[in-house]
C-alpha cells in the first residue's frame, strides 16, 4: 500500500487539519492511502528536513517550511519546484485568491517552492474586555493622565503592562515569547528595530547591526522583558505556542505574537477570553512609524519524493478556500483572501478582516543563505541581553563581528 509521509509545524490546529484534510482527500479521490503525519517542533522539523536532507532523499514526501527556512531548503536543491505543475493544474484561484505578500518569499530563482499553508503577521493583541471596562479606565487616567487604549507608543505599553499587571490574580501585563529556539527573540528583536526607523542591512545590503538604532532596540527590549512588574514571569520559558495558550487562558493583558494566536482564542476549547480579543497595530518609537513582520508557513513537496504527483494532488486540495476556512475554524490562520473576509468567519472572530491592514506594514527578513546562522547570532545575542548586563553597545559589537565572519 502506498504510505505519504507528511513532517508537520506541532500545533494542534495543523495536525487535527492535516487529518480531517487527507481524510476528505482520499474520499473524494476514492483513493486508499496513509498518511504517515509526524509533528515536530521548531528546531527538529528544520533539521529532519534541510540539514538532514530528509526532503533530498524522498523520506519526507511533504513538509511544513517556514519563509525563513525556504531560500536554504531551494539552494539545497531539498524541494520541488512546483511552477511545471502549477502550470499543468493550477490551484483554485491561484494566483489571484492570495494577498501577494503571500506568494512572493517562495519565489526563488524564477521556480516556486511552496504553496501558503499558514499566516497572520505579527500585531499586539490585547483584552478588549479590561482596555474597555469603565473603572479601569477611570483608575487608568487618574494614575497616567490619558484615556486608556490599545498602546501607540513603546512608552505607553509599559505603563500600560505595568497598569495590569496583577500577579495575585494570575494576571500580568504582557507575555514574552522568550525561549530561545532562533525564532521568538529574533523576530522580537527585530519588530523593536524597525519600529525605531532601523534596519537590519546597510546601503550595501549586507547584514550590519551595530548601530544607533540596534542599541536602543536592545536596550529596551532586555528592560521590558525583565520588568517583574508588568510581564509574564513564565515568559523565559515559554515559546510563541505557549505564550499563546497563557494569552488564551487569561494571563495576560497584552501580547505580541503572531495574529494566529489572537485568533485562536476565539475558537480553541482551552480558551477563557473568547469574545474579549481584539488586535492592533504594533507600539512603536514616538518619532518613527509601526511595522510588522511576515512569516509564513508553506506546504512544500520534498525533492527525493516518489509520489510527486500524489503530494501535489493533495496541495491543491488542502489549499482550496474551503480547506483554508477549515484550517481557520480549527485555529490555524488561512491565507486566502476569501476566508479574510469570510462572514462567517468574521462573526466568530470579529477582528479577521484586519489581516490585510497588517499585511500593509508587514516587512520581511532578509532572503540570504546566511539568514538561518545570523538569526542563531542574534538570538544568542539577544539571551545574553536578557540574562546578564554586558552593555547592549558590547554585545552588538560581538554579533556583528561573528556575522561578518559567516560573510566572509
Amino acid at each position: 500500500m502506498t504510505k505519504i509521509r507528511i513532517a508537520v509545524r506541532k500545533f494542534d490546529p495543523f495536525e487535527s487539519t492535516l487529518q480531517k484534510l487527507w481524510d476528505l482527500f482520499c474520499i473524494e479521490k476514492n483513493i486508499n492511502v496513509e498518511a504517515e503525519m509526524i509533528p515536530l517542533e521548531l528546531h527538529d522539523l528544520y533539521e529532519q528536513t534541510i540539514t538532514q536532507s530528509g526532503l533530498k532523499k524522498g523520506i519526507w514526501d511533504i513538509a511544513h517550511l517556514n519563509t525563513d527556512w525556504i531560500f536554504d531548503a531551494a539552494n539545497e536543491k531539498a524541494v520541488l519546484d512546483l511552477n511545471p505543475l502549477i502550470s499543468q493544474n493550477p490551484p483554485q484561484d491561484y494566483p489571484h485568491g492570495w494577498h501577494q505578500s503571500l506568494l512572493h518569499l517562495q519565489q526563488i530563482n524564477n521556480g516556486t517552492y511552496g504553496l501558503p499553508f499558514h499566516d497572520g503577521p505579527e500585531c499586539l493583541i490585547y483584552r478588549k474586555d479590561l482596555f474597555e471596562n469603565p473603572i479601569e479606565k477611570e483608575n487608568f487616567k487618574k494614575q497616567y493622565g490619558y484615556e486608556l487604549h490599545p498602546p501607540k507608543t513603546w512608552e505607553e505599553f509599559i505603563e500600560i503592562a505595568t497598569f495590569f499587571n496583577r500577579s495575585e490574580d494570575n494576571l500580568h501585563g504582557a507575555v514574552f515569547a522568550n525561549y530561545p529556539d532562533g525564532h521568538n527573540m529574533v523576530f522580537d528583536f527585530c519588530l523593536q528595530l524597525w519600529t525605531r526607523g532601523g534596519s537590519l542591512l546597510d546601503s550595501k545590503n549586507q547584514i550590519d547591526i551595530n548601530h544607533t538604532a540596534a542599541i536602543e532596540a536592545l536596550d529596551f527590549y532586555r528592560q521590558i522583558v525583565n520588568n517583574k512588574n508588568a510581564v509574564h514571569p513564565k515568559s523565559k520559558e515559554f515559546g510563541s505556542v505557549e505564550a499563546g495558550m497563557a494569552f488564551a487562558k487569561g494571563e495576560a493583558a497584552m501580547a505580541i505574537n503572531w495574529f494566529g494566536f489572537a485568533s485562536m482564542c476565539e475558537v480553541i476549547e482551552d480558551s477563557k477570553i473568547k469574545g474579549k480579543v481584539d488586535i492592533a497595530e504594533l507600539p512603536h518609537h514616538k518619532n518613527h512609524q509601526t511595522a510588522s513582520l511576515n512569516v509564513y508557513w508553506l506546504y512544500t513537496i520534498g525533492a527525493g519524493s516518489k509520489h510527486q504527483q500524489l503530494a501535489y494532488d493533495f496541495l491543491r486540495f488542502a489549499t482550496t478556500a474551503e480547506s483554508d476556512k477549515l484550517l481557520t475554524k480549527e485555529g490555524g490562520i488561512g491565507c486566502r483572501k476569501s476566508t479574510w473576509n469570510d462572514p462567517e468567519i468574521n462573526k466568530t472572530i470579529p477582528f479577521y478582516h484586519k489581516l490585510g491592514m497588517l499585511h500593509q506594514t508587514a516587512l520581511t527578513l532578509p532572503q540570504i543563505p546566511i539568514w538561518p546562522k545570523v538569526a542563531e547570532l542574534i538570538d544568542q545575542m539577544v539571551l545574553k541581553a536578557i540574562e546578564n548586563d554586558v552593555p547592549s553597545s558590547k554585545l552588538l559589537e560581538e554579533t556583528q563581528n561573528n556575522i561578518l565572519k559567516i560573510i566572509n
